[in-house]
């Protein structure tokens, strides 16, 4: 079924679900959301797919218009794609940047150059799809994303968050410790009988 957004472009909703499917990929626990109203709401966003247009749970921003996600995934992901759903009328942000591999960063991180960013259309039914460079995004293990409102605004909604892209396992290299013997240890090599008895003639 084709749908068509207000950036005026027609898009395959029964492909996009598909596709959209690394949320399950997102280590939930440790998501961080910087100036959330209500904590534990940012992590709420990051739903199925068939569950995108569900308003019940959201992120609003607290104490101005912007938010800060950092969010881990259980392995390395490829990002290919990004969906929005943001508030209505004059609370919808109005522009996200996008960090590659920054765990933990504060609104004093955000002044650097970001991987990406993109100024965002308004999209209620959550089909329009946000390109990122792949070359920058592959090998991502941590994404942060910061949201803007316009200037007007004074605070932001966000519903849902999609994202779309490969993911592998992270891969754990052991640490091997081996011992060399420079010098034969006759404590390690047990003489036999008959070497005792020479020992005891002599």
């Amino acid at each position: 079924m084709a749908h068509q957004c207000n950036c005026g472009n027609t898009h395959n909703i029964a492909e996009l679900g598909i596709q959209y499917n690394l949320y399950q990929k997102i280590d939930v626990e440790n998501i961080e959301c910087l100036n959330e109203y209500e904590e534990g709401s940012g992590a709420t966003i990051f739903k199925k797919w068939e569950d995108r247009l569900d308003r019940n749970k959201y992120v609003e921003s607290d104490v101005d218009n912007e938010l800060l996600f950092n969010i881990p995934f259980t392995g390395n992901i490829k990002l290919k794609g990004l969906i929005i759903i943001g508030g209505e009328d004059d609370f919808h942000p109005n522009k996200v940047k996008l960090y590659k591999n920054r765990p933990h960063m504060t609104f004093d991180d955000v002044a650097t150059e970001p991987e990406q960013e993109f100024e965002l259309c308004v999209d209620t039914n959550g089909v329009h799809e946000y390109s990122p460079k792949v070359v920058k995004f592959s090998a991502v293990h941590h994404l942060s994303l910061h949201f803007i409102g316009t200037e007007r605004t004074d605070k932001i909604k966000i519903y849902y968050i999609g994202l779309k892209g490969e993911w592998s396992p992270l891969h754990q290299h052991g640490v091997t410790i081996c011992t060399y013997e420079l010098r034969p240890q006759m404590s390690d090599h047990p003489r036999g009988e008959n070497e005792d008895i020479d020992r005891s003639i002599s």
